[in-house]
């Protein structure tokens, strides 16, 4: 597997990152630990968590793993900002919440650092600058090695960048995003945030939660029974059936077999190649039920697209500027 520098860091990740959002919940922690094996083994060395999935048993499970491997072999990345108990300080980007979410992470993950450490989504509540003063501290103190952030406005980054530059403190050093074909809308603002502030950039969802996997063709009238998407429609979730299934998708879609069979890749490994090989991106993350899903979506890595190939995938997956950037051209 490649290996790319974190944004202008000198932190060296694979150009894959296995997400353990599963890990507990779909994925026992048998098969998890036999995931983070194989990942390992075929050059990976960056995991993503949070200490919310599936209420810290994903970041628990990284942790019994990581004992018995080294422990700086490992780039090993978490988030901070949802709920994690009754407590009404139990969310949020306050000083008190980050420096008990931390200390529990740590716990949890039975190590003395944290690699990234992340601010999940932004809290409307919380001044910036409490929130990143208190994540500054925390590289001071040895506990943390980078920070970044997930799923802010392109603003929002900008801003937390700005009000750590002029305060001296430790930035934000990566961003990790919705992109995939289906969802483009990071080029407009976050990409060109990334770029211009030499932040690497993680995208969440390369497959769109099993959109792009080759499990959906044009013509169907429902997601298969038990699939991802089938959840999404039942529980209303970002990638639901009502939402994608369009012209546009079964466009992309289309566009995606007709790559696959030309380069004799699954629709999975090109849609993922395609995210991989987009210029800001360093590593997206693959998130994985089962051994079949992660050998699949290694088969993503150490090959690239002709350029006809990601131009035609480019091309189908195009979507109308908004204003501003329409003017812009």
């Amino acid at each position: 597997m490649n290996y790319r520098q974190m944004g202008k860091t000198g932190l060296r990740v694979s150009e894959l990152c296995l997400g353990a959002m599963t890990f507990g919940r779909e994925t026992t922690e048998n098969e998890s630990i036999r995931l983070l094996d194989r990942f390992v083994e075929a050059g990976g060395n960056f995991i993503d968590t949070a200490d919310v999935y599936n209420e810290g048993r994903s970041e628990e499970i990284i942790g019994r793993w990581l004992k018995g491997n080294n422990r700086d072999d490992f780039v090993i990345a978490t988030k901070v900002r949802f709920r994690t108990g009754p407590g009404t300080n139990d969310i949020g980007l306050s000083r008190k919440h980050i420096l008990a979410g931390v200390e529990n992470s740590l716990r949890r993950l039975d190590t003395d650092y944290i690699d990234i450490y992340q601010i999940h989504k932004w809290d409307p509540l919380t001044p910036i600058e409490e929130t990143l003063a208190a994540l500054n501290s925390l590289v001071q103190a040895g506990k943390v090695r980078y920070l970044g952030a997930s799923n802010l406005a392109g603003h929002q980054f900008q801003k937390a960048i700005d009000i750590s530059r002029f305060n001296g403190w430790e930035p934000f050093t990566c961003l990790q995003p919705l992109y995939n074909l289906l969802d483009r809308g990071t080029e407009w603002e976050l990409l060109p945030v990334c770029l211009n502030e030499g932040a690497g950039m993680i995208p969440w969802s390369p497959l769109r939660g099993g959109w792009l996997s080759g499990k959906y063709r044009r013509g169907m009238s429902a997601p298969p029974s038990g699939t991802r998407i089938d959840d999404a429609e039942k529980h209303g979730w970002s990638e639901r059936w009502s939402l994608y299934s369009n012209e546009r998708t079964w466009d992309v879609i289309d566009a995606l077999f007709a790559v696959a069979e030309e380069s004799g890749k699954t629709p999975a490994q090109v849609a993922l190649n395609w995210v991989i090989n987009r210029t800001g991106v360093t590593a997206p993350i693959i998130g994985v039920r089962s051994m079949s899903n992660l050998e699949e979506n290694l088969g993503a890595s150490g090959w690239s697209l002709t350029d006809n190939q990601a131009q035609k995938l480019t091309l189908a997956s195009d979507v109308p500027l908004p204003y501003p950037h329409s003017f812009e051209g």
